[in-house]
């Protein structure tokens, strides 16, 4: 404000509620961390003996520690991360600042709708409609629920710090529709420097439509920013038209080559050759990109892979890194795989992370790949999934919780989850926190797994004050607790449930809300046979204990307790690690048999531990670890 009390305007800007403080100042975009990653499963790569481990270390899961070289050949592992890309991408700054060579976005930028995905059952595949109220946390949840200025800012703070993420070489494209395009644009010119804007690519797509009041929509808009001037462009071609090719008169060079002479104004003439084509320009068409068709794995804004593929070779070359924070199903993420590039992917929903998962499974059959490599076993790249696990959630109570004295910070986290669980709280108690109905409620913390050991003890206190039933509210849980407790629940006359606290609860516009859920731990009975080096896992059962809370025309359409399970895998040599994927079984579009049986043999004899990993139909896993003795 000047000394008339006047707004002074220096330039303009887009502003929304949230950019400016109440003294008119920038709120700064928030930066948590650097938060270290856990690498809970690491694929197509085989395992590195480490020696002895202690057989009394609790963590399952290695963490990242960034020292793998910048090339394929010096150790690089691609990456897909499950969380929040604002956390995801400021943890990220600590190694990748300045590094990533292309990042393209598709964000969720219809306001106000949700992301629904279509999930298939069983080996008769029936097609089901997934909406966010089930099982597991929305996968894109609507974090802009409060309107347009929730979705800017959102925004402005992901983006701005994707500019701290790319190279001096790199550029962004920004996938919108024309709701959002002029509004981004505004930002996107602020944050990258309207010097920098390089382009606006107009993908028109076809569809079937209905008559409407005005002209159909049959385009999304493509923001291309770069940081520098120096950023990657390889001119891209597409084939002349027929009528092109019969209006030039074709010469040919001293090679053979057929070329014209290019003529305009103020423009000296050069060659066009007939063999590179036309210059690509700014409006992509649907034949030239070419339909999803069978690449299409249910997400309904999943896009083609031609459309990327003409992203990454226009601004990428061979070994160059590729991110894409709002990742999906994964199509950025397989065309860079195809194209030799290394890539890191990021998405907040679990079915995103398993069904990229799956693609990369499938990459060895690709149409990509020749047919002398698939009779060699040619494979995707070693990939690893990490997550924030923990510290996302440590962030989210210190903030909501931690401006007070250590027991009032946790007298309120306790009432919170309450509340959300829709309980009230009760005192005098060592290990009981909570009463719903006539069932007793005890909550875990927030930085770590859930014990047998502190079950044990909300049982006896439970007995003792003659209750009849117990819930236990987790976020994480020690391995193979499901299987140990239940049958000391069982002699303790208590009827036990294990429920999931979700991660919508630290969202606050979820947490507000009567969305969410708090699920039951599924579990799974396995049998395993040993004889001599050989090992024969056979999967017996997996439950899901809520049916309650699924939907009708799900269940209905489960036929048998396999139907559940979409995915299992088996580290045979598991080291209190990270889960090395030894031996996969999972329902593709084309194959729905699911392998119930998972076979392997030994090299020398010895004591193993044998992880299994099940993830079901909504993309959620269950684990659980065994013991065995090979003689």
């Amino acid at each position: 404000m000047n000394d008339m009390g006047k707004l002074e305007i220096k330039k303009t800007e887009l502003v929304w509620r949230g950019k400016y403080d109440d003294e008119g100042k920038l709120v700064p975009v928030e930066k948590p961390g650097p938060f270290p990653f856990q690498i809970v499963e690491s694929i197509n790569e085989p395992r590195i003996e480490k020696g002895s481990v202690d057989a009394h270390q609790s963590t399952l899961f290695d963490y990242w520690k960034g020292d793998e070289g910048n090339t394929f050949e010096a150790g690089w592992k691609n990456k897909l991360i499950w969380g929040d890309n604002k956390f995801v991408m400021s943890s990220l700054l600590e190694k990748f600042a300045g590094g990533i060579d292309l990042i393209y976005i598709d964000p969720p930028f219809a306001t106000g709708a949700d992301f629904t995905v279509d999930i298939e059952i069983g080996e008769h595949g029936e097609v089901i409609h997934k909406e966010h109220s089930i099982i597991e946390e929305k996968a894109y949840r609507d974090t802009w629920g409060q309107g347009t200025d929730s979705f800017l800012e959102m925004m402005y703070e992901r983006l701005t710090l994707m500019k701290d993420l790319l190279s001096e070489k790199g550029s962004i494209y920004i996938h919108l529709d024309w709701r959002m395009n002029p509004l981004i644009k505004l930002m996107a010119d602020e944050i990258f420097g309207s010097d920098n804007f390089r382009n606006e690519i107009i993908w028109s797509y076809f569809r079937y439509t209905a008559r409407s009041n005005d002209f159909q929509r049959m385009h999304d808009n493509i923001l291309k920013y770069s940081v520098t001037n120096k950023y990657t462009f390889n001119q891209l071609f597409e084939e002349y038209q027929e009528t092109t090719l019969k209006y030039h008169k074709w010469e040919f060079d001293n090679d053979g080559k057929e070329f014209y002479w290019k003529r305009g104004r103020d423009i000296e003439p050069y060659k066009i050759y007939k063999s590179e084509g036309v210059s690509l320009n700014d409006v992509w068409k649907l034949p030239q990109i070419g339909p999803i068709g069978t690449e299409r794995i249910g997400y309904p804004t999943q896009k083609p892979e031609g459309l990327l593929n003409r992203i990454i070779k226009a601004s990428t070359n061979e070994g160059d890194l590729i991110a894409d924070f709002f990742c999906g199903s994964g199509t950025t993420l397989a065309v860079a795989e195809k194209l030799n590039r290394r890539w890191i992917g990021v998405d907040i929903g679990r079915y995103a992370i398993h069904t990229t998962r799956k693609r990369f499974l499938e990459i060895e059959y690709s149409k990509c790949i020749s047919d002398a490599d698939k009779k060699h076993g040619k494979k995707a790249k070693p990939f690893e999934i990490l997550n924030l696990g923990k510290y996302e959630r440590q962030f989210w109570q210190v903030k909501a919780f931690g401006k007070k004295d250590e027991k009032q910070a946790l007298y309120e986290y306790l009432a919170f989850i309450l509340k959300l669980y829709s309980a009230e709280p009760i005192s005098g108690s060592s290990h009981i926190h909570g009463k719903k109905g006539n069932a007793l409620v005890y909550i875990g913390a927030v930085d770590s797994p859930v014990t047998i050991q502190e079950v044990t003890d909300a049982l006896k206190e439970t007995k003792e004050m003659a209750m009849k039933e117990l819930h236990i509210l987790g976020w994480e849980w020690e391995m193979g607790l499901n299987d140990a407790i239940q049958e000391v629940a069982k002699q303790m006359g208590v009827r036990l449930k294990l429920r999931i606290i979700p991660m919508d609860a630290i969202d606050p516009q979820a947490s507000g809300t009567s969305d969410i859920k708090f699920f039951e731990l599924a579990y799974f009975k396995t049998t395993m046979e040993t004889k001599g080096l050989k090992i024969k896992v056979k999967l017996e059962d997996f439950v899901i204990p809520h049916t309650d809370l699924v939907p009708i025309e799900v269940k209905a359409s489960i036929k048998k307790w396999s139907d559940w399970v979409d995915y299992w895998a088996v580290d045979f040599e598991f080291q209190n690690d990270t889960f090395n994927n030894g031996w996969t079984s999972y329902r593709t579009k084309q194959e729905r048999k699911l392998k119930l049986t998972a076979d392997y043999e030994y090299k020398i004899p010895g004591t193993y531990k044998v992880f299994v990993k099940i993830i079901d139909i909504f993309g959620i896993d269950t684990s659980q670890v065994y013991e065995i003795k090979i003689r």
